[in-house]
């Protein structure tokens, strides 16, 4: 175990090191990047009154986001972005769709339930969560649910628009509450969401419920081909993270370059499990090219594949 832990070490302190010698210079900023989808359940035939009303209950959960994603500079259709952040964003979710529905997702138990966090705010993840939704949802063969875990932030909910919405809180509070009355369908072909939903106080005993847990396994069971994302509130900064840990497959960890000292990226990364496949993404690094961008890699001397853009 200890070697194991060492190991682990040298190899974030590779990374960083890495990502400090071609970090970009001071104040330098990187757009941000996205992606889209829809599901239709089929339903069991109704009479004419509450199929009405279903319908409607249906129209009040369609949103637009599109237009504010391509605000945000968002990889969108329309956005400023260019070819180079779609393909970084291609690099990173490679593994993690192999690990949940490809080659590898015999060897990750949950490989389609995938954290976003990071050790501190502030360093993207949100975004980063976003954008990896998008991008997934850019595939042929899967669908995708960006969930907010961040209720104290609601990074994910303020981005999209939808910080009024009952989500994710109000669904694990209420037990009246069906996963099908808070989940809003999007204009992005492909891509849903769940926002993070009221305010509350105890978030971490109600991530830790049975109700969570029961919610989580029936979200991920209903679709096959769904991958859902969950963007969680920094390591550091709540307990509430690492309870989430323990409900999926895959862990994408955000560190900004320049930024995070590799000490608090070890005391973050030391509170996840660690049968957990867990990837780390530098963002905003400046690699060779001279273009801003991201750096993926495994952590942990198990993997060893990694993408560099």
């Amino acid at each position: 175990m200890a070697t194991e832990r060492k190991s682990k070490k040298a190899t974030i302190s590779m990374l960083v090191e890495a990502s400090e010698k071609n970090s970009a210079p001071a104040g330098a900023a990187m757009p941000p990047v996205l992606g889209e989808e829809q599901v239709v359940r089929a339903e069991p035939a109704q009479p004419t009154a509450v199929r009405r009303e279903r319908q409607a209950d249906q129209d009040n959960n369609d949103i637009t986001i599109l237009p504010v994603l391509r605000n945000n500079n968002m990889l969108v259709p329309g956005s400023a972005l260019g070819q180079s952040f779609q393909d970084e964003y291609r690099r990173i979710k490679r593994p993690l769709l192999s690990n949940a529905v490809g080659r590898s997702s015999s060897l990750v138990d949950k490989g389609n339930l995938i954290m976003v966090t990071s050790s501190m705010p502030g360093e993207g993840k949100s975004f980063t969560a976003t954008n990896l939704a998008l991008s997934i949802a850019r595939e042929k063969d899967v669908t995708v649910l960006l969930i907010d875990c961040d209720v104290a932030r609601r990074g994910v909910s303020r981005l999209l628009g939808i910080e009024d919405r009952p989500g994710l809180v109000d669904l694990v509070d209420n037990d009246e509450l069906t996963v099908a009355d808070v989940l809003l369908t999007t204009d992005i072909p492909n891509f849903r969401v769940l926002a993070a939903g009221s305010h509350y106080d105890y978030v971490t005993e109600l991530l830790a419920s049975n109700r969570m847990a029961s919610l989580v396994d029936e979200i991920a069971a209903r679709y096959p081909d769904r991958i859902i994302i969950f963007d969680s509130p920094p390591l550091l900064a709540t307990p509430e993270t690492q309870v989430l840990a323990t409900l999926v497959g895959q862990v994408v960890f955000v560190i900004e370059t320049g930024k995070t000292p590799q000490s608090v990226v070890e005391d973050a990364l030391e509170q996840l499990p660690e049968d957990k496949a867990i990837g780390i993404v530098l963002n905003k690094n400046e690699g060779a090219s001279g273009k801003s961008g991201y750096y993926y890699g495994y952590y942990g001397s198990e993997h060893s594949d990694s993408s560099k853009s």
